[in-house]
């Protein structure tokens, strides 16, 4: 049997970190968007663009898209830096440093993975404090729907996203599977929907069913990750692996309390 632990535990580790991150500058972050928060009608624009922009990469010169992310994430990059010291000329360094190496014969798959986590990570604890619990179904919901048609329907994701590893952009994770010898990727909007919903689920709930959902996510993942591995499936919209950990941590959730209440009632 194909088994493959590294991903999931990875997963594991960077939502864990996001949703301590994000708890210690939610303040900060809300201070810096002036308490801005997306609508539904935002999301369904949102979720639009990013649909139309992975049709739109497989178009565009290597050049142009090289431009486009290096700009992309060194913006991120200096954002999250000026959160953790308010002070620019501390903030510019990182970036800078980010595209010297991107530019430089060093550049290789540990630096890739490095970068793309740190993207994901800002990403999250940026745009976490956006959404509240009702814009985050609406997203989650879309995004899914995108993502199944751009994988299974079109192709253009996974296009797009064979482009960009070519041109050595992070958009993602590429790791060795353990302990089955093989190659695993995972793009980086997959990573950032598994840190937003724990970011949401630990603010309605609390942090203690934030660490359950994520270990429910995790847990779901390694398992239909498992059976996509032993069916040949060589593409299949992570979306749907993510949010149906979610859900399951959520149905279990609504059960044990309907369990209690009527537990209680009963008595």
């Amino acid at each position: 049997m194909i088994l493959d632990i590294l991903l999931p535990s990875v997963l594991f580790l960077i939502a864990v970190a996001i949703i301590f991150l994000y708890a210690k500058f939610e303040k900060k972050v809300d201070s810096l968007l002036g308490g801005t928060e997306l609508r539904v009608g935002h999301v369904v624009l949102l979720v639009a663009a990013i649909g139309i922009m992975v049709t739109v990469l497989l178009f565009v010169p290597d050049i142009a898209m090289t431009v486009f992310f290096l700009f992309a994430y060194s913006t991120i990059l200096f954002l999250f830096t000026y959160l953790l010291a308010p002070k620019w000329y501390l903030a510019v360094p990182i970036p800078v440093l980010f595209i010297a190496l991107y530019l430089s014969p060093y550049w290789n798959i540990p630096l890739f993975d490095f970068f793309a986590i740190i993207f994901a990570v800002c990403i999250s604890v940026y745009m976490g404090s956006l959404f509240t619990w009702k814009t985050t179904a609406a997203f989650v919901a879309l995004l899914t729907v995108m993502d199944v048609i751009q994988v299974l329907i079109t192709g253009h994701m996974v296009t797009s996203g064979e482009k960009a590893i070519t041109l050595g952009l992070p958009v993602g994770i590429i790791l060795p599977t353990f302990p089955y010898e093989s190659w695993t990727f995972l793009g980086l909007g997959d990573i950032f929907l598994f840190g937003l919903l724990s970011i949401q689920t630990t603010r309605k709930y609390g942090r203690n069913f934030g660490l359950a959902s994520i270990v429910s996510i995790t847990v779901v993942f390694l398992l239909l990750q498992t059976i996509l591995l032993n069916t040949g499936f060589e593409s299949f919209p992570a979306t749907v692996l993510v949010i149906s950990g979610w859900l399951a941590s959520l149905g279990a959730r609504y059960l044990y309390k309907s369990h209690l209440f009527m537990g209680v009632k009963t008595e």
